[in-house]
């Protein structure tokens, strides 16, 4: 089955019931694969509906980070190229609201996006959270701070700071462990023909039919609507946490975020994070487009 742009899919069966035995519900029969680039601005905008998807209906699903490869053509072009770049990451955060200073690629651009691939793959042997902490750290130095995230010392520090054993990330990081995983994941990519990053593919392990792909940024209530057709059912969303115990858990996330999850107007956001800030226990940080909030512990 794929998402179409007629909005459709197959096999619509709301007719089933809501509710979920405690084993399905254990098993996670959902597993979304996510197909992005650390470098793909896109991939960056999709971060506040990841965050709601997995508050609001993570006990149905499991997430497969699976990096697709798709700057393989970033030196052609090479002196059209970082401004094209920097005029596509500053449109795509005005549209989206997540920040991305393209100002990186005339200032700082990266030299190595592979090293940065394989970087991820030998964080992600310290285990799959490990992983995806490693690549948000990475994505908040490029698109917020316009470092060179293809730097052995921007990586090591990254890892650092998401405290993974350094000893081993330093080994694994040029290992061949690390570059067959990367080759892994663009062999998968290929096989399921996913030629835009994000790409999102939903299956059922109960099922025996395709997988659901979804490439692109699509509005929140496509994701939703999707997962209940692959689960057959009508789950209701689970209760939000509350806005320090979200904090908490993030450490650092933008105003879009929070607005996204909480189902705010970016004013009314920058208003409760006010009262927090007053409070001192939020530090605002500011970025080209918007802000971010660091949690104070």
């Amino acid at each position: 089955m794929n998402w179409n742009s007629a909005g459709s899919w197959q096999h619509q069966d709301r007719s089933q019931t809501t509710h979920y035995h405690f084993i399905d519900v254990l098993k996670k029969p959902i597993e979304i694969y996510v197909f992005v680039d650390p470098l793909c601005p896109e991939c960056w905008s999709l971060e506040p509906y990841l965050k709601k998807l997995t508050i609001e209906y993570g006990r149905f699903f499991t997430i497969r980070q699976v990096l697709s490869g798709q700057l393989s053509n970033l030196h052609k072009d090479k002196f059209e190229r970082p401004r094209k770049l920097k005029d596509i990451w500053e449109k795509t955060a005005s549209r989206t609201g997540m920040s991305c200073d393209g100002d990186l690629w005339i200032e700082n651009p990266i030299h190595y996006p592979w090293l940065t691939s394989t970087a991820i793959k030998a964080a992600e042997l310290q285990g799959k959270k490990a992983g995806k902490k490693f690549l948000r750290k990475l994505q908040e130095s490029a698109f917020l701070e316009k470092q060179d995230i293809s730097k052995e010392q921007v990586l090591l520090n990254c890892a650092e700071k998401v405290y993974l054993d350094m000893q081993e990330f330093h080994n694994d990081l040029y290992s061949h462990s690390a570059k067959k995983a990367l080759q892994c994941d663009l062999k998968l990519t290929k096989e399921m023909d996913v030629e835009y990053s994000p790409t999102m593919v939903f299956f059922n392990e109960s099922e025996d039919e395709a997988g659901l792909k979804i490439s692109g940024m699509y509005p929140y209530e496509i994701y939703v609507k999707v997962l209940k057709q692959m689960l057959q059912k009508e789950p209701l969303p689970a209760k939000k946490p509350k806005l320090l115990d979200f904090l908490s858990y993030y450490d650092f996330v933008g105003t879009k975020e929070i607005a996204v999850v909480y189902d705010w107007s970016v004013e009314k956001t920058e208003k409760e994070m006010k009262k927090l800030q007053l409070k001192q226990l939020v530090e605002k940080i500011p970025v080209k487009f918007g802000s971010f909030w660091k949690y104070s512990k």
